[in-house]
């Protein structure tokens, strides 16, 4: 049930505030089952300020593929440390801060760029990102970002990590528009599309909705880590907590079931999750199949389990069809893999607002002598992930044989 309980005994106000806590009964029901331990989130996102007085010990090195020289564990932004708080934060003292879904769980930070950057090069750290997220032990990724499109070396990215059995969580988007279709990643086959949800249980009116909707979670007047000082606080509204709550239930689940694959912990979080309170049949194009439920994700269920491995998101069709730019270029090596093949069929703002600034010439100018450029590096990045890995910018490398906290 989307069930209440009493705060906690002694709570300072931000721990008392995080009501979806309270709602799940984290406490109780959840975390004597599991805390996320041994399995590593990567959160893609604007970096993860890991000083936080709520975060320390919880954020592993990464990497930034924003142009700075960072391994992810700087954020300007603060997006992405508020992110990170809700799957893996674990407070301060007692009782008192953020504390996370999966407090157990470690962050691998993976920044990109964010607000004003130019959407091709945006497309470029995401396909880095995930690529560099599965080699180096993330068991699941969370994408509380949007684009209208995702093009090639995105897709590929994608596909090479569901191939690698990681849980990919990504929000449908902010838009609440009955013409703005669910945002990608979240609509490409094989990605857990998230929703919001109010404390009642009601979906967010601007939670971006389509038929790619997987699961609803709690995304409005939801308290988080800020990056602005150790000690900052903010309260969010969107569907970029959501997907960090849907997340932390993967880790939860993956950590309880290590044997499981990346499609039966997706199949769990599906069949365990609680059905629209008005009544509204599964699959819903708002709430998908219902919001999250961890500790019924958690609970024995031995018919899932004994069910297909497989990706249960990959005969997903996408709404919006193949975006434009998005097949597969044409290449000059004979033996790197073909690019994802983009499926057709029927139908956000995430948490981080991707836009592209209209500066007349000057901006067509910047993408004409980015663009030859990026198809050098699509074509290095498939002869790379011929041989099994992604290319990494100087000092990253290739990931350990067993990577820490796997």
């Amino acid at each position: 049930m989307w069930g209440t309980a009493a705060a906690p005994a002694a709570a300072d106000q931000i721990r008392d505030a995080q009501w979806p806590l309270k709602k799940y009964q984290a406490e109780a029901k959840i975390w004597p089952i599991s805390q996320g331990d041994g399995i590593v989130v990567a959160v893609v996102d604007s970096g993860v300020k890991d000083d936080h007085q709520d975060l320390t010990g919880q954020v592993l090195p990464g990497a930034d593929f924003s142009g700075g020289k960072t391994d992810g564990r700087v954020d300007t932004n603060g997006h992405g440390t508020g992110m990170a708080s809700l799957i893996a934060g674990v407070g301060h003292g007692s009782q008192a801060g953020i504390e996370g879904l999966a407090p157990k769980a470690k962050i691998l930070p993976v920044k990109i760029r964010s607000d004003g950057e130019s959407p091709e090069l945006q497309q470029s750290d995401i396909a880095l990102a995930i690529g560099f997220a599965v080699d180096h032990g993330a068991k699941v990724i969370n994408m509380s970002v949007g684009f209208a499109r995702l093009d090639a070396q995105a897709r590929s990215a994608i596909s090479y990590a569901v191939s690698k059995d990681v849980v990919l969580v990504a929000a449908t988007g902010n838009s609440g528009d009955k013409a703005t279709p669910v945002e990608y990643p979240a609509a490409f086959p094989g990605v857990v599309a998230v929703a919001a949800v109010d404390e009642q249980g009601k979906v967010w009116e601007k939670s971006t909705f389509g038929p790619e909707t997987t699961l609803a979670a709690p995304g409005v007047e939801v308290y988080h880590a800020a990056a602005k000082s150790t000690s900052a606080y903010g309260i969010g509204q969107g569907t970029s907590g959501a997907t960090a709550y849907v997340s932390a239930t993967a880790a939860l689940i993956r950590s309880k079931y290590p044997a499981l694959s990346a499609g039966q912990v997706i199949n769990r979080m599906i069949k365990s999750a609680t059905p629209p309170a008005d009544g509204s049949a599964v699959p819903d194009a708002h709430y998908g199949y219902g919001i999250v439920d961890p500790a019924k994700a958690l609970a024995p269920n031995a018919a899932v389990d004994g069910g297909p491995t497989a990706n249960p998101l990959l005969g997903r069709a996408e709404s919006q069809g193949a975006p434009p730019g998005s097949a597969a270029e044409p290449t000059d090596d004979a033996s790197a893999p073909p690019m994802a093949a983009p499926v057709a069929g029927e139908g956000g703002n995430a948490g981080i607002t991707y836009t592209l600034l209209g500066a007349g010439g000057l901006l067509v100018l910047v993408v004409a002598g980015v663009g030859a450029g990026l198809a050098v590096r699509a074509r290095k990045r498939r002869r790379a992930a011929a041989a099994g890995a992604y290319p990494y910018p100087p000092g990253y490398g290739p990931p350990p044989q067993q990577p820490p906290y796997r």
